[in-house]
Formats: C-alpha cells, structure tokens, sequence
C-alpha cells in the first residue's frame, strides 16, 4: 500500500507542491534536506481531519454458566466487578499473578470497585476461584482458533471496515494512515520487571477523556451517540490526533500517525541526519571532555565522566522521577554510589568500574568496563564521603548535560550519541563481518551478528522465550532429517554415477547430473537451516528490534542490502518497510552513514 503512497516520501513531494523536495547538495544519502512549501515556526499541518478514536467494545457478561467462587461457594458479581474479575482470570496461567505486589495491587483496586455488599464477601483473595473464567476465556481462544476460513474472512472484512473508517486521516490533502487508533482496553497493568504499581487496574478510557486535535475548517468527529469529547483543539504545532491521560502513571497518550506517513518519516530522517552530523565533530567533543577531566570545577567533572560514559558505552542519560511512580530505573545522570564498584585491577585489565543497575524498562545492566586512569581517578573522588544511596554525580542531572551539550552542536542531546554509536557500530561491523561469497542465509547471519553488537552496547535484553527449548528442538529435528536425506541423496548419487561407469549411455548420465542438482540443493538447505539454528542460539537473550527500528539509520541496512544483494524484505517486515520507504528510495549502495 505504501508503495502506492508514492514509494514514501518522495513521488509524493513531487506530485505535491506542499512537499517538493529540493537537492542543495547530492551525496550517497540522498537529497540533503526536505524543504516543504515554507510553513511559520513551528506549525505542522494546515489540515486535519479524521474520525477520532475507535473506542473498545463495551463489555459483555459471563454466560449464566460460568460461575465465580468465594471460598468454595458460586458468588454472583456485579458487573463492573465481575469485568474486573475477568482481567484477573485470564492472566492466571501468567508469572504476574504470582506475584505479591500483584496480587495486592489488583485486590486493592477491585475491591474499591465492588459494591458495598461485596466489599463484605470478599475480603480474602486466596478464598477467590477464577479457574472457570480462566477456562471459558481459554475455551473461547481455541474456538477462534478453529473458525472456519470462511468465518475467518467475515471477521477479517469487519476489521478492515473499522479500519477504513477510522485508521485513516485527511492531512494537507493527503489520505494518511493513522498509527494506533484504537484505545486501549481496561485491563490489569503489567509494567517491566518488578514495577511497583503492577496489578493495578487500567480504567476504561471513555470519551469524556479524550481531546480530540484537528483544524477548524475540518469536519469534527462526532463522539458515540450519549457521550462529548473532554476538549477539542486546533493546534497544528503537534501531530497528535487525540489524547488523554492513563490513569496508572497519569502519562498522557496519544493517538498519532503511522510511522508510513509524510511527518514521520520526515521526523526519523531528521534525526538520523542530526547523528550523521555528529561525526563531524565528535573527535573535538571528545577532546573536550577529556580536558574537563582536570577541571578546577566540580561540576565539569561530573559533566566529562557522564559524558565519556555515554559516548563510549551508550548509556541512557536518564530522567529524575517521583519516587515510587516507577520502579527503581536510572541512567547515568541519576547513578549512585551503590551502583558502581571500583577495581584498580580485575581479569587482568586496569581501572575496571562495575556497573551494576537497572535501566529502562527494569532491565538490568551489568558491565564490567575498564576506563582511562582520569576516569577512576574522578570517580573515586565523586564517591569519597558519600552514602551508597547518595548521587554519584551530585552536580548533574540531564537537563544540565543536554544544555552544555546544544552549545556544542545544534540539536545535539545525550540520546544523539545513543543513536550515533548504534549506527556507527552497524556499519563497522558489517564491513567486518560479511563475506560477499557466503550466500543469502550467511549474509544474514552477519547481518544480525552486526546488529547484536549494537543491542549489546544498547543493553537491548529480553528473557528467554519459553517456547524457545521446544523451538530449539523442532529445529534441530528438521536439521537431523535434512542430514538424512542430504545421505540418502549422496548414496543415490553414487549409485547414479556408478551405473554410468557401466552403462556410458546419455540417460544414466542426465540421472547423474539430476541426483546432483538434488544433493546440491538439500545440502543448501542443510546449511540455511544450520545458520538458522546458530542465529536462533546467539539472539536468544537479545533483543534485535528494539536498535534496529529506532537507534539505526536504516539506510546502512538498505545499503548494505543493494551491496550484496539481500532482498530488503529479509531485513524488515512489510510495515518496517513502510515506515523505512524513504530510506528505501533514498540510499544507494554506496551510502556511508
């Protein structure tokens, strides 16, 4: 479809006078800037309109069937308490609801949803049987799964007619697709790692929630028949459709366009340009950091050992926060004492700081590095007469570092360094690791070798998957029965070629030249399959996605594809390349990021 959107952003701006594109200066990247038809500061759009959001179906009750129980006995629910009850119910085969915080969380919130009556029954969620929900719901997912392709086809039309009407919108005249336009169900939250606020109860997001963003001259959403909108604006200094605020971490939400569209595209290709320019002046911010390592000012200190430790590592910046609204995540601007350890020697390196915290996400990061003898040397002075609980670097927080950071370049943050090191570290690694002789599975073997090095610098984890041991074994049962018939074709062709020796005549030989493209083709497939297997084993801990879809520069990717002929498609699935199609049009193979 987004082929057909004018292959992304750019047979769109020429159709279009709003976005015709003008080439200052021509390089492996591309044209060097977009220029639109000149907006004032700041504005965005001049048209909007769209439907608003698609708001989650109301619920539906239990059939009379389906029984809840209070300490062994069936007990009827109030609606509202009995949708609650059902959040619950289908997470019970889930690790959260093992969890204490959990557990405590989620019967704090619903009994404030009960009645008063209930309140009294239900005191005690150990006394509380969910399993015949928990069935019913487990039931109803096999029966969808069993549908009949036909039934499956009516389903699939009624999406498509809810997306048609409001996963699109009119933007400056262009039919745009709209990102994420349906609201979130309530539900339990869950949150990363052992988030304080898990088991809580998401509250169903209702119109009186939500603003609603389009231009005055636009037709405005009507919301459902009985209902208003908590606020309609005309702001064409953001992108945003609608919003409204979560109830769980009162953040605010927002319903926005598809990464395929004009501004989003437009908003990536920025920032990877912004890294781009980073190159050339990192070696001069470089140096000036590791100048202020002498400083007589505490807090340039402070400053230059942050930094370096976000240059050369790539750690987030990190985000000062109330206390108990999140988990206990920081970055490197909010890094205590207790959060590294010191060794003048370890496994036989100098100067080795341990880091050992948890990042974004709840997930940890632990890293032993060893760092420049200024760097210990600052350390063990931010550390001297402070608590393990107190600031390692006390004179600092990110909005000091981004500050002192825009003075060195426009538009450079602590997250630009993020982005370049991830970037610059694909293209390094795939120079160094593809063979143009290996064939399209090897290639993409480096590929991914490539891109776990920057999930590594990233500190981009994931569990391990739980069907990944079952995964693992079906792969290696295909790999055991490909090497049987890999045998069984080489025996075959022995015998072929044998019966030619005897024979000399052109049917005997046509065979063997037949058992021969045979045994070259299983052996092939052999050999994809074991890649497959060595892939599957390296990437079970890292998480590839996250770096790929927003810390690199996808023109490396699409470069390095045209260079050595890798279908794009092996890299980024269909909507990938839609949110990536200017990148797509844009890098030939000889781009350089």
């Amino acid at each position: 479809m987004y082929r057909r959107l004018a292959s992304s952003l750019l047979s769109r701006r020429v159709r279009h006078p709003q976005f015709a594109p003008v080439c200052l200066r021509q390089d492996s990247g591309g044209c060097d800037r977009w220029e639109e038809e000149k907006k004032e500061d700041g504005v965005k759009w001049t048209q909007l309109e769209h439907r608003g959001p698609y708001f989650a179906p109301l619920y539906e009750p239990l059939p009379d069937d389906v029984q809840f129980y209070y300490d062994g006995k069936p007990l009827k629910l109030s609606l509202a308490t009995e949708e609650i009850a059902t959040f619950y119910a289908k997470m019970l085969d889930h690790e959260y609801t093992t969890k204490e915080i959990f557990q405590n969380n989620f019967f704090n919130d619903w009994r404030k949803e009960m009645t008063l009556m209930e309140q009294k029954i239900i005191t005690d969620l150990d006394k509380c049987d969910f399993r015949e929900i928990h069935k019913y719901f487990v039931d109803k997912s096999e029966a969808r799964k069993a549908l009949s392709k036909e039934e499956k086809q009516k389903l699939k039309e009624e999406a498509d007619k809810i997306q048609e009407e409001y996963g699109y919108c009119i933007l400056d005249g262009h039919r745009e697709k709209i990102g994420n336009f349906k609201t979130e169900p309530p539900g339990l939250f869950r949150g990363r790692g052992d988030h304080p606020k898990m088991g809580m109860l998401k509250k169903r997001i209702m119109p009186e929630d939500v603003i609603i963003n389009c231009s005055k001259n636009s037709k405005i959403p009507k919301p459902p028949e009985g209902h208003k909108w908590k606020e309609v604006r005309f702001d064409n200094t953001v992108t945003w459709l609608a919003s409204w605020t979560e109830n769980i971490q009162n953040t605010l939400k927002y319903i926005m366009l598809n990464p395929s569209s004009k501004l989003k595209g437009e908003k990536d290709w920025h920032k990877y340009e912004v890294a781009r320019r980073l190159k050339d002046v990192v070696q001069k911010i470089r140096a000036q950091y590791r100048a202020d390592w002498k400083s007589k000012e505490m807090k340039n200190r402070q400053r230059a050992v942050a930094l370096y430790f976000i240059d050369k590592l790539a750690l987030r910046a990190g985000n000062e926060k109330e206390e108990g609204e999140t988990a206990d995540t920081v970055g490197c601007c909010s890094l205590r004492v207790e959060h590294i350890k010191l060794h003048r020697e370890l496994d036989g390196q100098e100067h080795v700081v341990e880091f050992d915290f948890l990042g974004k996400d709840s997930i940890r990061y632990y890293n032993k590095v060893s760092v420049e003898k200024p760097v210990f040397k600052n350390l063990k002075m931010f550390m001297r007469n402070k608590d393990p609980a107190d600031d390692l670097f006390d004179q600092l927080n990110t909005s000091i570092l981004n500050k002192h950071l825009q003075k060195l370049m426009d538009g450079l943050t602590a997250k630009v360094f993020r982005t370049y090191n991830a970037s610059i570290t694909l293209q390094e690694q795939l120079k160094a690791l593809t063979n143009p002789d290996d064939n399209v599975a090897g290639k993409l073997l480096s590929y991914n070798r490539a891109n776990r090095a920057v999930a590594i610098l990233c500190n981009h984890q994931r569990s391990i998957p739980k069907t990944f041991e079952k995964s693992m074994q079906n792969l290696q049962a295909k790999i055991d029965a490909k090497k049987q018939q890999v045998e069984e074709a080489q025996k075959e062709l022995k015998n072929a070629e044998d019966e030619f020796e005897d024979t000399k005549d052109d049917k005997a030989k046509a065979n063997v030249e037949k058992k021969k493209k045979l045994l070259k083709r299983l052996e092939e497939q052999l050999a994809k399959l074991n890649v497959q297997a060595t892939d599957k084993e390296e990437n079970k801990q890292i998480a590839l996605g996250t770096s790929k879809l927003n810390y690199l520069d996808p023109r490396i990717s699409v470069a390095w594809c045209k260079k050595f002929g890798v279908p794009i498609e092996k890299i980024y699935n269909k909507t990938q390349r839609e949110k990536f199609a200017w990148a797509i049009d844009m890098a030939d193979e000889d781009f350089e990021f």
